[in-house]
C-alpha cells in the first residue's frame, strides 16, 4: 500500500501539470512552492472544497471528477480577470486505491493544461473524500474584476447559456434519461465546466463588475446589487437557454434551473452600453439580459416590465 509521500509522488508530482516554469519558479518538492509574480501585478487566489455527496455524487467518475475540482476553482480566476498560475490540491481519501487515482489524475492534468494552471503543492490525508483546490493567479494592478462597481445605466450581461448543469443532474444521479446527443451536451456542461479565463481577461477595464454563476444567476446577481449599492434588473426572455436543455427540461423547467439552478461557471458582469459593440464584434460570447438601475436586490421582469415573482432563487449550503 502507498505511503502519503509515495503516492504523492507516483499519481501527482509526475504529472505534466505539476512541471515548473513560467512564473512557477519552485514546485511540489520543498515545503513551500515559490511564485515570480512580475512587477504591476497583484496575487489573484481562491480556495473551493467540493465534498463528496454534497458537490458531486459518490461514487463517480474519477476522470470526471478531477476535471470538474479544477474548473470550479479555475473559474474563480476567470471571475477576476487574473491569468492562470498555478494550484494546489488537498485531498481527503477513504482509501489509497490505485486505479482510482490514476484516472482522478488523469482528469485533473487534463483540466490544468486546458487552463494553463500548474500543481505545485498541497496535502494528502486519509477520511471521507473530500477535495479542496486553491487556485493562484496574477492581474494588473488595479485591473481585477470585482463585485463592488457596478453603476445605475449599465447592461447585466453573461457570458453563454445558462441551466445547463443544473438542468443535468436528474442524468448525473441516474434519475432520467434522454437522448444521446442531448444527454452528452448536459453531461459535460455539469462534470467539464470551461472556466471563463480569455473573457474575464477581455473584461478588465471594460467591466464595472463581474463574478462567476455557481449557486444560480438570481443569487449571484444579488453579490453585485448588494456589493455594488444598486439593483440589478433581468428580463425573462432574455435569459439565454440552449435548446438541449429546452428540450431535456421543458422551458419552464429550463427557465428555474437558469435562474436558480447553479454550478454553470459562466460570467455575469456589468458593462458600459458603449463597451458592448467593441466585445460583440471581437465574438466575445456577451449575452444582455437585463441593466442596473436605482435600488437594492434583483428583480425578474417580463417583456412588459412587470415583476415576477420568485420562489427559489439559487443554492445555499446551511438552507434546507
Amino acid at each position: 500500500m502507498l505511503g502519503e509521500f509515495e503516492l504523492i509522488r507516483h499519481y501527482f508530482a509526475a504529472a505534466a501539470c505539476a512541471r515548473a516554469g513560467g512564473e512557477v519558479v519552485l514546485g511540489i518538492g520543498d515545503d513551500c512552492a515559490l511564485l515570480h509574480i512580475p512587477t504591476g501585478e497583484q496575487l489573484a487566489v481562491s480556495t473551493d472544497t467540493l465534498v463528496a455527496g454534497v458537490h458531486f455524487p459518490d461514487p463517480c467518475d474519477p476522470f470526471l471528477l478531477g476535471q470538474r475540482a479544477l474548473a470550479v476553482a479555475a473559474s474563480d480566476l476567470a471571475a477576476m480577470g487574473a491569468t492562470p498560475i498555478g494550484f494546489t490540491l488537498a485531498l481527503t481519501l477513504p482509501a489509497a486505491d490505485a486505479l482510482w487515482l490514476a484516472e482522478f489524475a488523469r482528469g485533473l492534468d487534463a483540466m490544468a493544461r486546458d487552463c494553463s494552471l500548474r500543481l505545485i503543492g498541497g496535502d494528502t490525508t486519509r477520511g471521507p473524500l473530500c477535495l479542496t483546490v486553491t487556485v493562484f493567479g496574477r492581474v494588473p494592478a488595479g485591473q481585477a474584476l470585482v463585485r463592488h462597481g457596478a453603476q445605475v445605466g449599465d447592461l447585466l450581461c453573461v457570458g453563454g447559456a445558462l441551466g445547463e448543469a443544473a438542468g443535468a443532474l436528474p442524468l448525473v444521479l441516474g434519475q432520467a434519461e434522454a437522448a444521446a446527443d442531448v444527454a452528452e451536451h448536459l453531461l459535460a456542461r455539469y462534470w467539464s465546466p470551461q472556466p471563463q479565463l480569455a473573457l474575464g481577461e477581455a473584461l478588465r477595464g471594460r467591466a464595472t463588475a463581474a463574478l462567476d454563476i455557481s449557486d444560480g444567476l438570481l443569487a449571484d446577481c444579488g453579490h453585485i446589487a448588494k456589493a455594488s449599492g444598486v439593483a440589478l434588473r433581468i428580463e425573462r426572455e432574455r435569459v439565454p437557454l440552449s435548446a438541449p436543455l429546452r428540450r431535456f427540461a421543458g422551458d419552464a423547467e429550463a427557465l428555474r434551473c437558469a435562474l436558480a439552478g447553479g454550478d454553470d461557471y459562466v460570467l455575469a458582469f456589468t458593462l458600459p452600453p458603449a463597451e458592448l459593440a467593441t466585445l460583440q464584434d471581437a465574438q466575445w460570447p456577451v449575452h444582455v439580459i437585463g441593466c442596473v438601475v436605482a435600488g437594492q436586490g434583483v428583480q425578474l421582469v417580463d417583456a412588459a416590465g412587470n415583476e415576477l415573482p420568485v420562489s427559489a432563487r439559487g443554492y445555499n449550503h446551511f438552507h434546507a
